[in-house]
């Protein structure tokens, strides 16, 4: 799984450089992956090797809608204020990074509390924010990878207090490589469809309900970053659309289709790491294609990248949620059909810890405020289509 990763990572990345010269990072998404191993393995009963071919299925699914530029039309149809709002995609990175840093934790009563803030990591943690902040704010480049850096260091000396041992710990070795023929060997072309479509109705229609959930969480994942970080990366022309949706989507679907091959779930456009590399500077898809390579150097030298802990990249995502904030000081929010969707897409994607769900209740609300104050011609076709698209996934989900 691990060769799969970075592989598939790896030829999303160099995928998207070359089909679009996006800044874009890519890589199977953690969210799916648990979509994977609890609701259509363990829950529905399916096989992992069917698992995969659900998300090869998905994949090549939405790679035949792209010739009629479904994409494109689906991202150019999203109201403007729908994507300002879901560039606020930075309230769920910032949720990921408080997480890390042990700053919240999960609560029986409150289901988040404030986490121990005297525990030494979690202080090692608000150190590297401070700092991080300072190299920002001094626009020191490279700030936010010398917070990474210097939090890791400093975790040499800090010890976790339930382990007892250094948050950062020196590998035994720099260099490890496994025989590729027999690290992919477990995983690659594994992917199964026997016993996918036979059984009772009620499992079949759930199998075709997991492959639509991969195909429109993956959409949606991806329609949410690319809205959210494209502003920053230059992507938005002066009226205000992103004429290189659509391929940044196809290559999106895609590489989930060669993950699948390669032995691992979904692989989608991630949202913190693309934003760190824009706010960094990244403009173009040399930044895609530097971050691929280094994938492969992961193959080689995987006990220096495991050794960077959980708490050093913490202050990073907290950096770039504040940067992905700035969309909505454009946003009227005195207008309530307005302040509705963008409410929806700030709250819903951290407290339901998925952008997918971001983005369809950010848009459903707005289909609402529309209807309901007299603006029903504003809504196009493709909108319209995508709120019954919507409502259907809902009752879908509901039901399965």
């Amino acid at each position: 799984v691990f060769w799969a990763t970075a592989l598939s990572s790896c030829i999303g990345r160099l995928w998207i450089v070359l089909w679009g010269n996006f800044p874009f990072a890519l890589g199977p998404a953690m969210g799916l992956n648990s979509y994977m191993a609890y609701t259509v393995v363990q829950g529905m009963g399916l096989s992992w090797q069917n698992g995969l071919a659900c998300v090869f299925t998905s994949g090549c699914v939405f790679m035949l809608l792209s010739a009629f530029k479904t994409q494109q039309h689906i991202v150019d149809a999203v109201p403007d204020c729908v994507k300002k709002a879901i560039g606020a995609v930075g309230m769920f990175i910032a949720f990921c990074g408080f997480q890390s840093a042990g700053l919240i934790q999960k609560s029986d009563s409150t289901l988040v509390t404030v986490g121990d803030l005297s525990n030494p990591g979690t202080v090692l943690a608000l150190a590297g924010i401070a700092i991080t902040a300072v190299l920002v704010i001094r626009q020191v480049k490279g700030g936010i990878l010398i917070g990474i850096l210097l939090v890791t260091v400093l975790g040499l000396f800090v010890k976790d207090p339930v382990t007892g041992a250094a948050y950062t710990t020196l590998p035994t070795s720099v260099f490890s490589f496994d025989n590729p023929a027999e690290a992919l060997a477990p995983t690659l072309g594994q992917l199964s469809y026997r016993g996918m479509f036979s059984g009772p109705l009620p499992f079949v229609l759930g199998t075709i309900f997991a492959i639509v959930s991969f195909l429109f969480v993956d959409l949606f994942d991806s329609l949410g970053v690319f809205l959210g970080i494209a502003p920053k990366a230059g992507l938005v022309d002066e009226d205000g659309k992103t004429p290189g949706a659509g391929k940044a989507l196809f290559v999106s679907e895609g590489a989930a289709a060669v993950g699948a091959v390669l032995g691992t779930s979904t692989v989608t456009i991630y949202g913190a790491e693309s934003a760190a590399g824009i706010a960094a500077g990244g403009r173009t898809g040399l930044t895609a294609c530097s971050t691929g390579l280094l994938f492969l150097l992961t193959l080689f030298f995987s006990p220096v990248f495991l050794m960077i802990p959980s708490i050093a990249a913490a202050p990073a995502l907290i950096m770039v949620g504040i940067f992905m904030m700035e969309p909505l000081s454009t946003l009227d929010l005195s207008d309530f059909s307005v302040a509705m969707p963008a409410f929806f897409a700030v709250a819903a994607m951290p407290f339901t810890y998925n952008i997918a769900y971001g983005v369809l209740f950010s848009m459903l609300s707005y289909t609402l405020c529309m209807a309901v104050t007299g603006r029903r011609k504003q809504l196009s076709p493709t909108m319209l289509i995508l709120t019954a698209v919507f409502l259907m996934y809902l009752i879908l989900d509901a039901i399965f």
